[in-house]
């Protein structure tokens, strides 16, 4: 029990579903760039700010409520699932005042930098935990340095 408090306490609840949402994310935009030539296909997206707005008003909830759990709100692209694992749902992507010969949506520069700052917004989340969860370390091990 004191360990399950610990781990769900903070931001490494926060940081999990962060971790969670960019995988998936990683994977939408991974299946997009391999289907880049693929007649007919669209692209589909997961909206980063959607997520981070939901994740946003689910930390004030629980700071004001002083609960330790962490809800998400359904977004209709992310949501809580059982046991409290992120489910998504991706959307396709709107055309941008564009439908190429071949009825695509896609462009691969935009596929390309959604996935480069997918992989920085993954890398800055994992950095974090690593950095509390080295911390933790420091604690049961009794050391400050």
């Amino acid at each position: 029990m004191f360990f399950r408090d610990v781990v769900q306490s903070g931001p490494i609840p926060a940081l999990d579903r962060m971790l969670a949402f960019t995988e998936a994310r990683h994977r939408v935009l991974t299946d997009n760039i391999a289907n880049i030539d693929t007649p007919g296909y669209r692209t589909r997206r997961l909206d980063p700010e959607l997520f981070q707005r939901s994740l946003r008003a689910a930390l004030d909830e629980r700071r004001e409520s002083g609960s330790a759990d962490l809800h998400l709100e359904d977004t209709g692209q992310s949501r809580d699932g059982p046991g409290g694992r992120l489910e998504v749902t991706p959307a396709e992507e709107p055309p941008e005042n564009v439908l190429f010969h071949d009825r695509t949506n896609a462009r691969i520069e935009r596929q390309m930098s959604m996935l480069a700052e997918n992989a920085i917004m993954h890398q800055t989340a994992t950095e974090m935990l690593r950095m509390r969860f080295e911390g933790l370390l420091k604690a049961i091990r009794g050391r400050t340095t």
